[in-house]
């Protein structure tokens, strides 16, 4: 018989199987059968059974002699067993290897059109490639169609094309044939031997092993086959069925009723709670399919006066939300992205502890949509370590049913290789399989070393691919810039010579950036290289699975090497490559090898995951329905929750449902009400509320909302009651204060006392003490160029992060500013050498810094005219042999010393690539200077574009160079002290304006203009902004006076006094050409 027990909690349902099974069967020798949904209801239910059977007073007894299989599992057993084989003795338990052959062979054929379409048939393109992934997704179908549908797919076999009632779409018509290719190569399925099979198991109960009694455990959704296994087992066995079903006064009102297709269910509106209405269709639609039995309801306890605990009376008694007292039971929390989430998440875990000493970590489940997500989060803020003493770092934590990938790094590598395979082998994609674990064992990979390559890798302008030859699938085989190949080739040559030396071996530039020291990382780096390289030739063609699979494991031992701790993890891969290529047949591609893999490396959990006494994090189904006191949801964002999984085109169950078939959106509302179901205290939910970067506010997940609204009608207020707002930083000041303060962390502590702490702005501003002592020509030059950067690192020794050398995985198609610059400085320099153009454009190709073929020959067009004419002018200047000239200056009691370089016929000369700006005459009257005090006289001659135009500017040191070297000696000691608001390029725009005869409001406007500038504009320099803020406004640099010896006539700002007095001189100086 079949016997139906309902409950609201699965804890009642547990107890009343051990009611159950406390009386022994007929046959001692003879094991319990408990089929259960999931490895953590396994767990639980065992270690929960073991406290009543076999206990005394002390709880403390036994769970032994009870299976725990899989539902599907018992079901697949019968009807094995009525048959007279074994389960694996079907060949429709596999199908996807042999619907791949028949796929393969039909796809010339007229009905099989769509499918040869979509697989790319008669076309060399990707979607050749979609081959295993496309017979395992319809051998998936097929099996659904057999779990749910049985009905339609003998129609199939029988040559009627329905969908199980009415016509099939003509769209979906080709399934039906393919099915009946497969049957005619398999034989007869599953679904057509169904009725036969119940009606062997009712006839002759001995055909099946399962003892006489079986019991199926917490199920709110059973296919239509294994109801009707069930029902025929039940016809001489005592077939128990335990269901969780929130309200069983909703029962009783869907007492029989039968409905058939999913629109035409009016079950919905039956349910007069808002919650159930819109969370329980799984259990709704279970209980209208079940077949005739002995119903049984296990009465719950009354629930705490909490709020809470009315919400799940009232969605026992299926009424109207009624009137409760908002308090904490049930508490929302909104954060600011998922690493929030989880910081809020483990201070609410400690103010619990705190507040209930009695609660302990295995008394809460933490449940996640997204695990493999928050994972790495979480293991990030609970397991931190002995110098960050946060006292979460004593909570114990275990993550269950994360994914091979994540628990396996050999296997993570397989995934890896796989899509480098299958892509264009980027340099980011390189580097990052270079730093996991077993990689960087087997080349001996160091931390630093690591960093080193990546800068190699940078500035030899390795983009992707490992040689030319891997450009062929995208147009580009003959494109050997910028591959592995040729950046290896640049290191290697690197270590024996210099780019400036004419040594270049075929196509290879030497990379300057080696170091003799870096002879052994080059050479291991060479040899990770070439593995890979053989690896991915290895992985490629098309051939039986179990050769890709030997491929893979070679690769392994070639990439690989683990600790002897860590040999499980070599031993685990083999295995699963080896059971991932079993039954193939039909040779595959790279493409199908990916797929085919993909399922083996997911989440799969073990049942030593759960209940271990840990605070245990999981997905939303393996612990469902368990109770716990504290149940906590996180991360059921919008968007993520439910699961957004759009209707698959393919698939006849999902065009007309009926009542019972899948819907994975219902399926997650059912897991969040028996969520709520389970919890014995508190029900804790965190949610993405706001924009990490932006901050703007986010809505919550539609059944969390609704749960929100539900609360509302309970207790007015009740909605922002529960809704938390954490603040988007952990030392944010409002964790720390109130009554109850929502924060542990000692360290936030700290930053919060340090962010209220009274300011002294006053002595922020105070200048510094005058520098004595002698000063480098190098630092004066330094300082004219840009003032507060100087004052920032001579002074203050505060060097602001640049930007370092980023790995860039796209060709480039267009240079920015600053790359065209750099790419015409070394040209310039090139041919100042004498090198002809056409050598100097070689080592710019060979360099890989141009965009490809004809974009890098626009550049180098575009650049080189401008380049040649800075040559014409600037390499006559250059002729003479330069010479250096040794400087050392008293001024005023102060030394001034350095060398000034390039000295060619009694003048500083140099020709740059750029457009001569503020910067460069700075730079050429401080050495003009210095030359002219050293030596009597001195000139600086600056060559540089104008448009693209070669521009000549001259300064003339005047009469006395000592004394204007002394005034900018001056200028340097004040800004020495604090920062001069005189930025060059404003300034220069300033005092060009007023020494021309201008107002100070025009000399205003034009350095306001300056400053503002979108491009280049001197408010978005980064030592600027680290002085003044965040895009300071130029009024702030006229805030000031001239302060004492700073005066100069007309001028009433500081800024305006030392732009002149800084440019005047210059102005007076320069001649241009």
């Amino acid at each position: 018989m079949l016997h139906v027990h309902r409950a609201e909690r699965t804890a009642r349902l547990a107890d009343g199987l051990a009611a159950v099974l406390a009386r022994p069967l007929a046959d001692p020798f003879a094991s319990e059968v408990v089929a259960v949904p999931a490895k953590g209801v396994e767990r639980w239910l065992a270690q929960r059974l073991s406290t009543a059977l076999g206990a005394g007073a002390a709880g403390d007894g036994i769970c032994s002699g009870v299976e725990f299989p899989p539902v599907g599992q018992v079901v697949g057993e019968a009807l094995a067993a009525a048959r007279g084989s074994g389960e694996a003795d079907d060949p429709w338990t596999e199908p996807v290897w042999p619907l791949l052959e028949v796929i393969d062979a039909s796809l010339g054929e007229p009905w099989c059109t769509v499918l040869a379409q979509h697989l790319g048939h008669g076309a060399d393109d990707h979607r050749r490639g979609r081959r295993w992934a496309a017979a395992a997704r319809l051998a998936g179908l097929f099996r659904s169609y057999g779990a749910h549908r049985p009905h339609m797919l003998r129609d199939w076999a029988a040559g009627r094309d329905t969908d199980g009632d009415a016509p099939l779409p003509a769209d979906l018509a080709w399934q039906a044939e393919l099915w009946r290719r497969l049957r005619a190569r398999l034989g007869a399925s599953p679904a057509e031997r169904l009725e036969a099979d119940c009606a062997a198991l009712r006839a002759d109960p001995g055909l099946s092993e399962l003892p006489e009694r079986i019991s199926v455990f917490g199920p709110t959704r059973l296919t239509a086959d294994g109801l009707a296994v069930l029902d025929a087992l039940a016809a001489h066995r005592d077939v128990h069925l335990w269901l969780p079903h929130p309200s069983p006064v909703l029962w009783q009102r869907l007492e029989g009723r039968s409905v058939g297709r999913r629109r035409a269910d009016d079950t919905a509106t039956l349910p007069r709670h808002p919650l159930l209405r819109s969370l329980a269709r799984d259990v709704r639609e279970l209980q209208v399919r079940l077949p005739a039995h002995q119903g049984e309801h296990h009465a719950d306890a009354e629930r705490p006066a909490t709020l809470l605990g009315r919400l799940q009376a009232d969605l026992r008694d299926d009424v109207v939300p009624g009137t409760a007292e908002t308090d904490d039971s049930l508490q929302v929390h909104a954060c600011h992205g998922p690493a929030r989430q989880v910081e809020v998440l483990r201070e609410l875990l400690l103010r619990l502890f705190e507040d209930d000493p009695t609660l302990e970590p295995r008394d809460v489940l933490v449940m996640c949509p997204d695990v493999e997500t928050f994972a790495p989060l979480v293991s990030a803020t609970f397991g931190l370590g002995p110098d960050l003493p946060h006292p979460g770092g004593a909570l114990r934590v275990r993550l269950a049913d994360r994914s091979l990938r994540r628990t396996n790094p050999l296997l993570d590598t397989v995934a890896a290789l796989l899509d480098l395979a299958q892509g264009r082998v980027t340099a980011s994609q390189v580097l990052d399989l270079a730093a996991t674990p077993g990689v960087r064992r087997r080349f001996a990979f160091t931390d630093d070393e690591l960093e080193r390559i990546r800068g190699w890798v940078a500035q030899s302008g390795v983009r992707w691919g490992i040689d030319a030859v891997t450009g062929r699938p995208f147009g580009l085989e003959h494109v050997v810039q910028n591959t592995w190949q040729a950046g290896l080739d640049r290191v290697l040559l690197g270590v024996t010579t210099s780019e400036d030396e004419p040594v270049w071996l075929d196509r290879a530039l030497p990379l300057d950036d080696v170091d003799s020291s870096d002879i052994d990382l080059a050479g291991r780096l060479a040899e990770f290289l070439d593995r890979l390289s053989d690896v991915l030739t290895d992985l490629s063609g098309k051939r039986p699975a179990g050769s890709w699979v030997e491929t893979l494991a070679a690769a392994l031992e070639s990439l690989t090497e683990t600790d002897p701790d860590e040999a499980w993890q070599l031993s685990q891969a083999r295995r699963e490559l080896a059971a991932a290529g079993e039954g193939a047949v039909a040779p595959v591609q790279l493409a199908d090898v990916r797929a085919m893999l993909a399922d083996r490396l997911r989440g799969r959990p073990t049942r030593a995951n759960f209940r271990t006494g840990n605070l245990t994090v999981c997905t939303l189904v393996p612990m469902r329905s368990v109770p716990h006191r504290v149940v906590v949801l996180l991360g059921l964002d919008d968007g993520v929750f439910p699961r957004t999984a759009g209707m698959d085109g393919d698939d006849v169950l999902a065009r007309d449902p009926c009542v019972g078939e899948r819907d994975v959106r219902s399926e997650d509302r059912q897991l969040l009400l028996d969520a709520l179901m389970a919890a014995g205290e508190r029900v804790v939910v965190l949610y993405t509320g706001a924009d990490p970067v932006s901050g703007a506010a986010r809505p919550p997940a539609v059944p969390l909302g609704e749960l929100l609204d539900v609360l509302e009608a309970m207790a007015p207020g009740a909605r922002s009651a529960a809704v938390s707002r954490h603040p988007l930083q952990p030392y944010d000041v409002r964790c720390f204060t109130g009554a109850r303060p929502t924060s542990f962390d000692p360290v936030g502590l700290a930053g919060a006392r340090r962010s209220v702490r009274p300011r002294s702005p006053e002595r922020e501003r105070r200048p510094l003490p005058p520098r004595t002592g002698p000063v480098a020509l190098d630092d004066l030059v330094a300082f004219v160029e840009h003032p507060v950067r100087a004052y920032l690192r001579q002074r203050l020794r505060i060097t602001l992060p640049g930007e370092d050398d980023e790995v860039d995985d796209a060709l480039a198609a267009t240079l920015d500013p600053l790359q065209e610059w750099a790419v015409g400085e070394r040209l310039l320099a090139a041919g100042l050498r004498g090198a002809s153009p056409e050598e100097a454009r070689r080592a710019e190709w060979l360099r890989g810094t141009l965009p490809p073929r004809g974009l890098g020959e626009q550049v180098l067009q575009r650049v080189g005219g401008r380049v040649d004419a800075l040559v014409a002018v600037g390499r006559p200047l250059v002729a003479a042999t330069p010479r250096t000239v040794d400087v050392r200056l008293e001024l005023g009691g102060r030394e001034l010393s350095g060398t000034v370089n390039g000295v060619r016929d009694g003048a500083v000369v140099s020709v740059t690539y750029s457009s001569l700006s503020a910067k460069h005459r700075a730079r050429a009257w401080v050495l003009a200077l210095a030359l002219a005090a050293t030596e009597g006289t001195g000139r600086a001659i600056t060559v540089g574009r104008l448009g693209n135009r070669a521009r000549t500017l001259t300064l003339t040191a005047p009469a006395d160079p000592t004394a204007a070297l002394a005034d900018l000696l001056d200028l340097y000691d004040r800004g020495m002290c604090e920062p001069l608001p005189l930025a060059v390029k404003t300034s220069w725009a300033y005092a060009g304006s007023r020494l021309g005869g201008n107002s100070p409001e025009q000399a205003l406007d034009a350095a306001r203009k300056e400053w503002n500038r979108e491009a280049g504009g001197e408010r978005e320099d980064r030592s600027h902004q680290h002085v003044w803020g965040n895009r300071p406004a130029f009024e702030g640099l006229l805030a000031a006076l001239p302060g004492d010896g700073e005066q100069w006539t007309g001028e009433t700002t500081r800024f305006g006094a030392l732009a002149c007095r800084l440019w005047a001189p210059v102005r007076n100086a320069e001649q241009h050409s």
